[in-house]
C-alpha cells in the first residue's frame, strides 16, 4: 500500500467509525458490579454524549499528546477552556470551517446539545454535567 495512502485510511477510520466503536450497551444486572448498577447505558443518554466524552478524553486529556495524523502537532488540552470557546470550535468542526479529519467525524456526530454538555463539563475542567 503506498505511504500516502495509509495515513488517508487510518484518517478515514477515525472520522466515520470512533462514533459506533465506543457504543455500548448495559450488560444484564447480574453480571455487573454493584457499583455500576445505576449507571445509564450509552443508548440511554443523548446520542453521542458518552462516546464523545471516551472519544475526546483518548487525545484531549493526555499530557504533552502529540498526533500523528494529518500531521504531527501536539493536541491541546481542553479541560478548563471556556464552555463557549469549546463550543464554538466543535461547531466550526462541523461545518467545515476548522479542518480536521478526525475532529470533523466527531463534531457531526454530536447534537448541539451533546456540544453544550460537552463543553459545560470540560469548561467546569472535568464536573460532572447533569
Amino acid at each position: 500500500m503506498p505511504k500516502r495512502i495509509f495515513p488517508l485510511l487510518v484518517g478515514a477510520a477515525l472520522a466515520f467509525g470512533a462514533h459506533a466503536a465506543f457504543a455500548q450497551t448495559k450488560p444484564p444486572a447480574g453480571k455487573v458490579p454493584a457499583a455500576q448498577q445505576n449507571k445509564p447505558a450509552a443508548t440511554q443518554k443523548s446520542e453521542g454524549l458518552e462516546n464523545a466524552h471516551a472519544i475526546c478524553i483518548g487525545c484531549h486529556g493526555i499530557p504533552g499528546y502529540k498526533t500523528a495524523f494529518p500531521e504531527v502537532y501536539s493536541v491541546p488540552m481542553i479541560a478548563g477552556q471556556s464552555p463557549e470557546y469549546i463550543v464554538r470550535a466543535l461547531q466550526a468542526y462541523r461545518t467545515g470551517e476548522r479542518n480536521h479529519p478526525s475532529m470533523r467525524g466527531v463534531a457531526k456526530s454530536l447534537s448541539d446539545q451533546d456540544m453544550a454538555d460537552l463543553a459545560a463539563y470540560y469548561g467546569g475542567a472535568g464536573k460532572e454535567v447533569k
